[in-house]
């Protein structure tokens, strides 16, 4: 039994020596300092450049999931047929959130895209979608937005406030 204690007692007053004198050398050593600074900031870098890699990477995978869903499922034209459209992709966007959500945020952007004010959906959506999914609905607005929404850019915001059309019906 004293054995034991013995050898726990060494190891303990080790473990605390090293902290005060690793104590001491950030207090008093200013390489030491600098060296921990550079540590820290190259670090920050690191992680810096993967977070930006790993969000350049998923809105490939967004765009691409997008692109090849609008192929093979085209958004309807026709007025008689737009909101029968949007309830179906808001029905299956919801349904799909939890399973999958790249799915489901095609679903609300297929929506989105048919819906007459578009503004109105997406604050719609950002109180009731998941964040993930609705994150996913604004990258793929950012690479290819709907028609609704492009107009809307391209009006400004006096102009979308004032209801006027896009400047080419002035012509």
């Amino acid at each position: 039994m004293s054995k034991a204690l013995t050898v726990t007692t060494i190891a303990a007053t080790a473990v605390v020596g090293y902290a005060i004198y690793f104590d001491y050398k950030r207090r008093s050593s200013p390489e030491f300092r600098k060296s921990l600074k550079k540590r820290a900031s190259k670090q920050q870098k690191l992680k810096a450049k993967k977070d930006a890699e790993s969000k350049q990477s998923k809105l490939e995978a967004v765009k691409a999931a997008l692109i090849e869903d609008l192929k093979e499922n085209p958004i309807p034209t026709e007025l008689s047929e737009r909101e029968a459209f949007f309830m179906e992709q808001v029905a299956t966007g919801e349904q799909m959130t939890k399973d999958d959500p790249t799915g489901a945020a095609i679903c609300f952007y297929k929506a989105l895209a048919v819906y007459p004010n578009p503004t109105d959906i997406l604050g719609i959506y950002q109180k009731t979608v998941p964040e993930d999914v609705y994150e996913l609905v604004v990258m793929m607005i950012a690479v290819y937005p709907p028609a609704s929404i492009s107009s809307i850019l391209n009006k400004g915001p006096a102009a979308a406030s004032a209801g006027l059309g896009p400047e080419e019906d002035l012509d």
